[in-house]
């Protein structure tokens, strides 16, 4: 525990001597994190952000104020900041985050946020986990279950997915693998794309991408699949229900001690912005054996 903790503690107004200080810093360290305060702010109350909180908890022992912006009314979420002072706060989805992208007045941590990129200046303070799987593991993964494929399908919108799709492509090449993607401009576009790629692909790769995904397009997407036998890698387990074949995913527990990592050297004083911005660690990969043995795929598990 730095001592740096408790020239804080004395800069609020704590009242500790000197001698009582280095007793506490060597004999219990542990109870210091609670000086600090941290802002939660979340869009909502779901099960994965909640999990990521208990994550942050297990690691950075502080005081964390909940700020759920669907539970605020008419107040506004940077006049609460504002009043509750917190040494850091947490960014939790991108709603939080583009609520929170201007502030400059404490670090902010974000986490379970896709594309963050999208929103944030390299010169900001801000440091952070995004949901991004890196793109060489998720290849890496379909291989461990799919080994022979040959091509792999992609629809995207240049100005959301860019980079993803550029990264994806670098880690297909490198195995030896053709991506053939396609740009679009509206959901109209999709289903008339989505009947070219017969014949042409092994796999479908379905990216978080607003503008390709919407009931009517997912609707076609999985009676492609269907029909034509193709496999739908997806990026949430949800997917798997509506018929897609493998979810690579994350582990919100993990994102969330992934953030209590950083912050705990924020508060020990590094600068956010001194902390690198990352994708998540620790993936989980889930399978729908019954479209598997509809699409007559022999699926192998490693």
């Amino acid at each position: 525990m730095k001592l740096k903790r408790f020239k804080i503690f004395w800069e609020k107004g704590g009242q500790i001597c000197p001698s009582l200080l280095l007793i506490i810093i060597i004999f219990f360290p542990a109870p210091v994190y609670a000086l600090y305060k941290i802002a939660a702010v979340q869009s909502i109350r779901v099960a994965p952000y909640e999990e990521a909180i208990k994550g942050f908890k297990k690691v950075c022992n502080v005081k964390v104020e909940r700020v759920v912006l669907s539970e605020l009314g008419d107040s506004d979420v940077i006049e609460v900041l504002q009043r509750l002072k917190p040494d850091l706060a947490l960014a939790i989805g991108m709603s939080a985050l583009s609520k929170l992208k201007d502030i400059r007045s404490f670090p902010i941590v974000y986490l379970m946020v896709l594309n963050p990129h999208s929103l944030l200046s390299e010169g900001v303070d801000f440091t952070g986990i995004s949901m991004n799987v890196p793109q060489e593991i998720q290849v890496q993964k379909l291989l461990e279950f799919l080994p022979d494929i040959q091509t792999i399908g992609i629809i995207y919108n240049i100005d959301k997915s860019e980079i993803f799709v550029k990264r994806a492509s670098d880690a297909a090449k490198k195995r030896g693998i053709r991506l053939i993607s396609k740009n679009v401009s509206s959901p109209r576009e999709v289903p008339s794309i989505i009947d070219g790629f017969k014949g042409k692909i092994d796999v479908f790769w379905m990216l978080p991408d607003i503008t390709v995904l919407t009931p009517e397009t997912i609707e076609a997407l999985l009676l492609f699949s269907l029909e034509n036998k193709v496999p739908i890698i997806t990026f949430s387990k949800k997917y798997l229900a509506l018929g897609a074949l493998l979810a690579i995913g994350i582990d919100p527990f993990d994102i969330g001690t992934q953030a209590g990592e950083m912050a705990n050297q924020i508060l020990d004083g590094k600068d956010a912005k001194d902390i690198p911005r990352v994708d998540v660690r620790k993936i989980v990969v889930s399978i729908n054996e019954t479209i598997a043995k509809k699409l007559g795929i022999n699926i192998i598990k490693n």
